[in-house]
This record gives structure tokens, sequence and C-alpha cells, in this order.
């Protein structure tokens, strides 16, 4: 028995031995045993361009062992291949470890058609270009020292000395006016020190001082661009004078110190211009009473959020933002059951909202199923922390929604924001009726872009969209050339990515792939969304982030799909951010944009 023991031991201790030598199957070197599948990722290569699959690729010890299988199929050999025939092959990556278990990874391969060498298509001429139209306003200087000229994309007044009164310095433009018509006037300006302004829509067929209401008085300008707003109805036809003091001002005689500095600037970016006529009445179609229901939230990319009905309101919380994604990734929604929206109407709606923490993101009308393929209208969601306020819209719808919602996305946190709790009551949704007209006009100062009428827009096509244009609370930029650059200067950040984006329009030839280089710098880090999207759609063939810093860099994005007919598309930066937003004035310096066409052979 003794010596059928030790013929025992010896086995074991040989097994062992063998096993140390490398002759038992191989197991992973993963923490705890088990298996991981790394390095995996979407991949493109050119018909009859070999590719290797598995460059990159790790399951640790069971490396060797990773099998890959393509629908449609390739032929891989040591996970190369060379595919012949254009279009996506979806590949999974899949090992097996020593118990049985199978782990799988995913991935997708573009295979892009054959063509022939990159050929420039555009180069963007940013040649100097001097600016062409104040839109009617002027600076008068009148016993002080300061001077206003088109500047930088903007209307910008240097003031060496305010003068002794206020209308020393003042910016001017005459306006006709109709009477019984509503006038809004905003005019958006920052000064590189703090200083005071009025704003009077003086009678200008009158020799007596005489205004037709809606003076503001001792408005605060500052660093940070603001609005300032007038509003007045004239009692009859006439031209209105409208008049921006920045002279001499001392709001409070008892207080001398403060007042109109020296040695400053004030840089006017646009003026916005409302008349209305007619009236309107609200029809109520719907009114919420969140007694137990009314409101739902979706929260997905690792968020967590919940409702609940308290004291006639809706009361969203968010536990955690999403850990990936973006404002997308929690939606609350305010029902609306019952309602009908019919593309062409004009509808209203308003709720009042109180946060704990700042909450930016957007709200929507569109369908409860079908989401953005059935919108009918765009908002954007700004509230401060601690803050209440009224949130309201007026439309036309851009569609027909059969189930729709105010669907608030509101995914992005405010920075050092972890959780929130948002409160909603008093939601009232109507259709707009009466006669009433609105016509907005933007009077900006961009030397180039679309809404000035005599510019080459083939040579000069690039132009801004601020969230402010469309009456949201955020969003101000503009844009110039100097030197052979293009600058795009945002002087109020968005909370969005569409409150401040630069787009320039151009052509795409069919049968082909393009490569776009873009060199710049900015003059603080800064980050945005770039996007090369067909017109009348969304569906960009280039979709990237772009990190400027103060240090120029070019950076290269190259499409991999074609279009059947040549496409008219746009190059589209979008800032908007809270990040944005806690810059202050920011300018991006555009030195190059090119790009370069691949034809299909």
């Amino acid at each position: 028995m003794k010596k059928l023991l030790a013929i025992l031991l010896s086995l074991v201790m040989i097994a062992g031995l063998l096993a140390c030598n490398g002759t038992k199957p191989e197991t992973p070197a993963t923490d705890g045993g088990k298996v991981e599948i790394t390095g995996v990722h979407d991949m493109t290569v050119e018909a009859g361009h070999e590719i290797d699959v598995l460059e990159g690729v790790s399951a640790g010890d069971l490396t060797s062992m990773i099998t890959i299988e393509s629908s449609p199929t390739l032929d891989f050999k040591g996970g190369k291949a060379t595919p012949e025939t254009a279009g996506n092959y979806e590949l999974v990556y899949s090992v097996t470890d020593n118990s049985g278990k199978t782990v799988e990874a995913y991935a997708t391969l573009t295979v892009t058609k054959k063509t022939g060498e990159a050929v420039l298509l555009k180069d963007f001429d940013f040649s100097t270009l001097e600016a062409t139209d104040a839109h009617g306003w002027e600076a008068v200087i009148d016993g002080a020292e300061a001077t206003g000229a088109l500047k930088d994309g903007a209307f910008v007044i240097d003031i060496v000395n305010p003068g002794e009164g206020d209308g020393a310095v003042r910016f001017v433009k005459t306006l006709p006016v109709k009477a019984g018509a509503d006038y809004k006037i905003k005019i958006w300006a920052k000064s590189t020190a703090p200083t005071f302004a009025h704003f009077i829509p003086k009678k200008a067929d009158v020799e007596d001082w005489a205004t037709f209401g809606g003076e503001v008085w001792n408005a605060r300008l500052d660093e940070k661009i603001s609005c300032i707003e007038s509003n007045f109805t004239p009692a009859e036809d006439g031209n209105a004078e409208l008049r921006l003091h920045l002279g001499k001002i001392t709001p409070n005689p008892d207080n001398p110190a403060d007042t109109t500095p020296e040695n400053f600037t004030v840089t006017i970016d646009k003026v916005e211009i409302y008349e209305s006529i007619g009236a309107e009445v609200l029809e109520p179609l719907y009114t919420a009473d969140f007694a137990d229901g009314g409101a739902t939230i979706e929260a997905g990319d690792g968020a967590a959020a919940n409702v609940v009905f308290e004291d006639g309101a809706a009361v969203f919380t968010i536990e955690n933002y999403p850990t990936e994604g973006g404002v997308w990734s929690i939606k609350a929604n305010l029902e609306l059951p019952g309602i009908t929206i019919e593309q062409g109407t004009k509808y209203n709606y308003s709720f009042t909202i109180a946060a704990e923490n700042a909450q930016g993101g957007e709200a929507l009308t569109e369908s409860a199923t079908l989401y953005h393929e059935a919108r009918a209208n765009f908002n954007g969601l700004d509230v401060g922390a601690g803050e209440e306020k009224t949130i309201s819209a007026q439309f036309v719808a851009e569609a027909n929604v059969s189930d729709p919602v105010i669907r608030m996305q509101i995914g992005n946190p405010s920075e050092g924001v972890t959780s929130n709790k948002l409160t909603i009551k008093d939601f009232v949704f109507s259709k707009v009726g009466g006669d009433k007209e609105t016509i907005k006009t933007i009077e900006a100062f961009a030397p180039i872009g679309m809404r000035i009428d005599n510019i080459d827009k083939e040579k000069y096509p690039w132009e801004t969209f601020n969230g402010t244009d469309e009456d949201n609370e955020r969003g101000v930029g503009t844009i110039w050339v100097a030197d052979g650059s293009l600058f795009y200067r945002i002087d109020d950040g968005g909370t969005v990515d569409w409150h401040n984006k630069l787009i320039c329009p151009v052509t795409l030839p069919a049968d082909s792939y393009f490569i776009v280089e873009i060199t710049a710098k900015a003059t603080k880090n800064v980050s945005c969304g770039f996007f090369l999207n067909p017109q009348g759609g969304w569906d960009p063939r280039v979709s990237e982030g772009i990190d400027f810093t103060t240090e120029e860099q070019t950076f290269t994005f190259e499409t991999n799909d074609t279009f059947i007919m040549d496409m008219p598309c746009e190059l589209l930066f979008q800032f908007g951010s809270e990040a944005t937003a806690a810059l202050g004035d920011v300018t991006i310096e555009f030195t190059s944009v090119k790009i370069y066409q691949k034809a299909v052979q």
C-alpha cells in the first residue's frame, strides 16, 4: 500500500510540473479569472485595402483564441482581411474561457468605395473685408472725446472723456413708427468698465423735447453683455429717434463717485426691433392640476430620476445625472392629454418652475412616442439655483403631432451639481387667436454673413446663430475677418449647444468622400461639436468634438459615405454649454478651413 501511495504522489508532482511548464490549457490573465475583450473599436478602410481588425485587441492570455465573425461575411486570416465591396460590416469578437463561458465584443467596419487621390475642393478665403452696413445707426459726439465705428463684428464706441451730459455721447437711429403698434427695442451691449446708459425713444418730428414713452434710465453696463430693453406704443404715426445715451451720468447726486468713467469702450453686438400690430387672444386648451399624474420622467445613460405630485405641482427629482450622454439623457415630460397639434397653427404655453440647483436644457414640443421625428417647436430652458421663474413660448407649429408633450431635456448638470429638484406648476397650454402680427428685425453688425444683402455670399457665406436671436435668454456672438483669418467671438455662452452656432453652407458633389481640415486657436480653451450635415434635416456625415486651445492646431475629419446627388450641406460648429457660459468672452480664430474631395473611381 505504501508503494502505491508513493506512485500516486509522484504522478501528482509530475502533473504539477507539467502545468508549470505550460502544458495546461491557457487561462486569462485577468482579475478573478474574468475574461474581458479590450481594444475593440469601429474602423474604416477603403475597398481593396487590407485591414487588421485584431490590431490593439486583447483578451489577456486568451488573445490568440479570439475568433471573429462578420456580417456580411469576410475571410479573416489572423485577423486580417481585404474587403472588396463597400458597405458596413458588423463584427463580433468572441473568446471562451476554461469554464466554457463565452464573452463577446462588437464593432462596425466601414468599407468605403475606391477613390482617386484627394484634391482641394474648397479653400475658404478669409481676406480682409471692410464692414459695410450699420443699419442706419451712428455715433453722435457732442462735447465729448469719443469715436464710434464698425469694428470686430460690432459697433464699437471708444470714450476717452464722456463730456458733461448724458447726451454728449449717443448711439442713434431714426425709426418710422405707426400709431397703435407696440414696439420693443433690445440693445445687446457691454462695456470695458462699469458705466450707465439711458435709452430714449424721442419724437424726431417735434421741436420740443418729447418722447413716445418707454424711456430706460440708468441701465448698468459692464464686461458681461446684457440687454437694454424699451417698450412703447405711439399714439400717432411719426419717426422715433432711438437714442442710447452714454455720456456723463451720475444717478445719485449724493454719491458723485458712482458715475460714468473715463477711458472705456462700449461694444454693441446687435439691436433687435419688434413691431407688433393687432391683438391676440389665448384660448386655453389644457390646464394641468397635477393631482395624481400629468407628468413623467425618463432617465438613461446611468442617470436616475423620478416624479411625484404634491400640492398641485409636479416635482421632478434627479437623484444623479448621467455618467455619459448629454442633455437628452433625462427627459421630464409635461403631458397634454386630448390635445392634437396642427401644423401652421399658433400655440402658447407657460409654466412656473422652481429649481433647487441651477438647471439648463431644452424645452421641446414634440411627440411622446416619436420624439424629434414629430417636433412642433424647439425652445430653451434656463433657471438659476433657488430661483422660481415662468417659462413660456409662443410658436407656429412646424409639424402635426397627435400625442404631444412638453419635453424638457435636462441631462446636463451645472458645474459641481450632482442632483437636483425641479418643481413645476401653473402649466397652461393654449391656442393663439386674434389678429396680432409681430415683425422682428435683427440688426447685427458683423461685416460678413447672410444677413447683409450687399455681401458676396458665395465668397463670404459664414454666419452665426445665437440663442437670443429666437428670444431665448442665452447666446450672443459675432464674427469678422481680419489679416486673413475668420474670428468668432462668443460674448454670451448659452447653456445648450444650439445657443452658440457658427455656420457655413457649402454644396458637396455626388459620388465622393470629403476631408475637412480646420486650423484654429482660441483666446481660452473651449470645446464645441463639429458637424458636416445636409441642409434641411439632421443626418450628419461628420459628428465630432473639437477642443480648441490657445495654441494653434489642425483638426482633420473624413466622411465615410457618399451622396447620390450634389448635396447642399453646412459646416456647423455648436459651442453652447454650461462650460462655455462660464468662460465669459472667448474668441476663436480660424486661420484655415479647407475641404478636400476624393471622387469615387
